[in-house]
């Protein structure tokens, strides 16, 4: 697994060096629009993700990804595109040593154990290069997918928020999984 590319830009290669974690850039936009606006991600996603994602919305999140102070942003990609995005959100105060993992993932690539991959692989990279102790990722009630991989990537189950989540005019339950920076590091 490289850490980073020869021009000093994030770069982790996954799954026989086929799929890549990397920096966002601003020949994305077009794939980024075609897999990111469907109702399908929307819909298991926080609503600062927008649906309908339009051009203007791609270019705005590749110039925040790259300029943010409160968070890691990547592209998940194959050898031709982007096809997802992974990262995390910093956390402060007495939560300083506990972010926040999001992802998605375009979905003509469900399935094939793409996404859990790269939960893996940026999990441990986020523990061997920040001091951190936790990584926690929210699911909403009914997303079954991204339940099981995040228990496929070593994530546990820590609670479930009754009603946490207001998403499309309904309360949803809000699971909470975790992974530990020693259950990860000392394997």
């Amino acid at each position: 697994m490289a850490v980073l590319s020869e021009d000093g830009k994030m770069l982790l290669k996954f799954l026989d060096d086929k799929y890549s974690i990397r920096d966002f850039n601003f020949d994305d936009v077009e794939a980024l629009v075609k897999y990111a606006n469907n109702y399908n991600i929307f819909k298991w996603v926080k609503d600062n993700f927008p649906y309908p994602y339009t051009e203007k919305d791609a270019e705005l999140w590749i110039s925040v990804s790259r300029n943010t102070n409160d968070g890691l942003n990547y592209a998940i990609a194959n050898e031709k595109e982007l096809i997802g995005g992974i990262g995390v959100k910093f956390k402060e105060d007495v939560y300083r040593f506990s972010w926040e993992l999001g992802y998605w993932l375009g979905e003509p690539f469900w399935n094939k154990g793409i996404i859990t991959e790269a939960v893996k692989v940026f999990t441990k990279y986020l523990f061997e290069n920040y001091n951190i102790k936790s990584i926690i990722a929210n699911v909403y009630e009914g997303n079954k997918a991204s339940m099981k991989v995040l228990s496929n990537a070593g994530y546990k189950l820590d609670g479930v928020i009754r009603k946490a989540v207001f998403k499309e005019k309904l309360f949803k339950d809000l699971y909470v999984y975790s992974i530990l920076r020693e259950e990860v590091i000392n394997k």
